[in-house]
C-alpha cells in the first residue's frame, strides 16, 4: 500500500484491544512511550472501545488520556470526571429481537452491558474468564434480561466458533436494520448497539468537541467496529493481523499489535508530520 499524503494530523483516535493492547491486555513500554511522544507534540489523543467505561480507566491511567473516551463503540462518551458527553442505548424492540436471535443458539455465550453493569445468565460459561480478565471485573448474575430493555449499552455473543458468528451477525443485520449496529469487534465478539453508537460518529463528535477537523484526524484499529471510523478520519490506520476485509478499508497498514504496531504507526505516520 502506498504511502498517504503528508498531511498535519491534530488528533488521532485510537481502538484498544488488539490494537493498542498486546494479547494479555497489557501496554508495552514503546506504546506507552510512542503516546507520550505524540502528546508532547501537541496532538491530541483518546480511546474508542468496545469496553465499557470502568474497563477503559487502566489503559486511561496508563497512557495520560485526558481527554472524552468512547465506550461501547461509541454509544458512551465519557469526560474525564465520569460525567456523560454522549449516551445512545439500545432500542428496546432491536434488543428483544436480537435476544431472541441469540437464545436460540447453541454453543454461544449471551451478554448484556447495562448501567456499567456485565449481566449474564451462566457464569460458568467458557467465555467468561477471558472477558473478566480483560474487563478488569466480574459480571452480575441474572435471571432475565428483560428488566435491563430500556438501559442497554450493549449485547454481545461470544463464541470460539467464528463461522458461528459470522453466519448470525449475517442474520441479525436485516432483523434490526435501522434500529442497530451489528459488528464483530473481534473475531470471538459479535456486539450489537443503537444505532448512533459506532466509532465514525464518535470520531465525529470527539472532533467536534475538540475544534478539529476531520481531514485532520486519524483513526487506529483491528477489528470489524473499526472501519466506521476509517470512513471519517482523514488518515485511516488498520494492524497487521486484522482481517483483510478491515485492512482493505485502511489508508495504511502497520504491524501487529504483537509486535507493537501501534507504536510503528505513530512513529512512521504521525509524529513525522
Amino acid at each position: 500500500m502506498s504511502e498517504p499524503t503528508q498531511q498535519s494530523i491534530r488528533f488521532l483516535l485510537s481502538d484498544m484491544d488488539g490494537t493498542l493492547l498486546l494479547p494479555d491486555h497489557t501496554l508495552s513500554q514503546r506504546t506507552i512511550e510512542s503516546v507520550r511522544a505524540l502528546r508532547e507534540a501537541g496532538v491530541l489523543f483518546s480511546l474508542a472501545t468496545g469496553r465499557p467505561p470502568k474497563a477503559m480507566l487502566q489503559t486511561i491511567e496508563a497512557l495520560g488520556v485526558d481527554l472524552p473516551t468512547a465506550a461501547f463503540n461509541g454509544g458512551t462518551i465519557v469526560h474525564p470526571d465520569g460525567s456523560l458527553l454522549v449516551a445512545h442505548y439500545l432500542p428496546g424492540t432491536a434488543a428483544l429481537t436480537t435476544l431472541a436471535l441469540f437464545a436460540d443458539q447453541p454453543g454461544i455465550e449471551v451478554w448484556v452491558f447495562s448501567g456499567g453493569d456485565w449481566l449474564l445468565k451462566d457464569p460458568h460459561g467458557p467465555m467468561v474468564p477471558r472477558e473478566q480478565h480483560g474487563l478488569g471485573y466480574p459480571p452480575v448474575v441474572v435471571e432475565s434480561f428483560e428488566p435491563y430493555l430500556t438501559r442497554i449499552d450493549k449485547i454481545v455473543a461470544t463464541s470460539n466458533n467464528h463461522e458461528l458468528l459470522i453466519e448470525l451477525e449475517a442474520r441479525l443485520l436485516p432483523m434490526v436494520e435501522g434500529q442497530a449496529q451489528v459488528s464483530r469487534s473481534q473475531p470471538v465478539f459479535l456486539d450489537v448497539t443503537a444505532m448512533q453508537a459506532n466509532k465514525g460518529a464518535a470520531l465525529a463528535t470527539l472532533a467536534e468537541f475538540l475544534g478539529v477537523a476531520l481531514e485532520h484526524t486519524a483513526a487506529m484499529g483491528d477489528g470489524g467496529n473499526d472501519p466506521a471510523m476509517f470512513q471519517c478520519a482523514g488518515l485511516s490506520i488498520a494492524m497487521g493481523q486484522a482481517e483483510e476485509v478491515v485492512k482493505h478499508q485502511a489508508d495504511v497498514v502497520t504491524g501487529p499489535n504483537t509486535e507493537d504496531g501501534a507504536a510503528q504507526a505513530i512513529e512512521r505516520y504521525i509524529l513525522p508530520r
